[in-house]
């Protein structure tokens, strides 16, 4: 009976790391095209100090489009800088069932917006909005965990 017990623990602590890992928007997401419905990048969103950052790793461009697009409508850092690998989500803190106090670029406008995250369907989605202002004033992309 004690070994059917240590059985039962060890493979309990064994699993609890990818429960756990499903919780958390930490992984890597397809971002959706609001408007063609086509995917249009995956993100690494990654926990450094408490706060969410996300990262483009991979862009579906069009077969004609530029290999390796710049943000040229960005401003500072950002500017003229390579889109993939761009840092484009930070500055997100766990609020309750939300991630809230950060920022997110649009790469494509160069424009910089307050931003919340929102795990649903299990976690295997994710709301995604950025607004100026009040959240009432934005818009909602849901992306896909890939991973």
């Amino acid at each position: 009976m004690k070994k059917l017990g240590l059985l039962a623990v060890l493979l309990s602590l064994s699993i609890a790391p990818f429960a756990h890992a499903d919780d958390s928007p930490t992984g890597l997401w397809k971002s959706i095209d609001d408007k063609s419905g086509k995917p249009k990048a995956l993100i690494r969103i990654t926990e450094i100090g408490g706060e969410l950052q996300g990262r483009i790793e991979k862009l579906f461009l069009e077969p004609d489009a530029e290999k390796e697009p710049k943000c040229v409508k960005c401003e500072g850092v950002n500017k003229d800088q390579p889109i993939i690998g761009m840092t484009i989500l930070f500055g997100l803190k766990k609020d309750g069932d939300e991630y809230n106090g950060g920022k997110i670029l649009d790469p494509g406008n160069g424009k910089l917006y307050s931003s919340k995250l929102t795990l649903i369907e299990n976690a295997k989605k994710l709301n995604v909005r950025g607004y100026i202002g009040a959240p009432l004033f934005g818009r909602t992309q849901t992306w896909i965990r890939e991973q």
